[in-house]
């Protein structure tokens, strides 16, 4: 998308346009970033306030497909123009989704520590979060479910993925 059709969207003209982005890039790096830095500023509170690991995962759930539900233009701005930001930008926008890969992983272990939830390989928090923010592409906050009912079909299955009772996977 080029700065004429950003302008025909918002109804600005260019010269309005330039007066509050300095660049293409600065916009794409407030839209990647902001969401992101919410996310990890909302989890570390969630990670703060509540001690329980399963309700902590609940939580996270819930707050994360909200920031989904309510920023799905800016999420599929960001997966398919991410790769457009300088290095040193797109570092910072992948530092603050490790930060937030690191919540998850932290309230896992957290489970894991009080004999609640198993061990998992990091790559099994990736794949949990990818779920959720994959959804992107297919949610529908006013569809046939709402957003904290799918949250909740997602929680389930996380924790459940990672309940200590469960065996192992060979």
């Amino acid at each position: 998308m080029g700065v004429a059709e950003i302008g025909v969207a918002t109804g600005l003209g260019r010269g309005s346009l330039y007066h509050h982005i300095e660049s293409k890039e600065e916009l794409l790096y407030n839209i990647a970033s902001r969401y992101v830095a919410e996310l990890v500023r909302a989890g570390r509170e969630i990670t703060a306030r509540e001690q329980d690991p399963i309700e902590r995962l609940r939580e996270l759930s819930k707050h994360l497909m909200s920031i989904v539900s309510m920023h799905l233009a800016e999420m599929t701005v960001c997966f398919r123009e991410i790769h457009s930001l300088s290095s040193e930008r797109h570092e910072v926008v992948s530092k603050l989704h490790l930060d937030y890969q690191q919540i998850w992983e932290d309230a896992v272990a957290a489970g894991v520590a009080r004999g609640v939830f198993r061990p998992v390989d990091r790559v099994a928090i990736k794949g949990l979060l990818g779920m959720y923010f994959y959804s992107f592409l297919w949610l529908k906050p006013d569809g046939k479910q709402s957003v904290e009912e799918i949250a909740g079909v997602f929680s389930d299955l996380v924790i459940r993925s990672l309940l200590a009772d469960q065996p192992a996977p060979p």
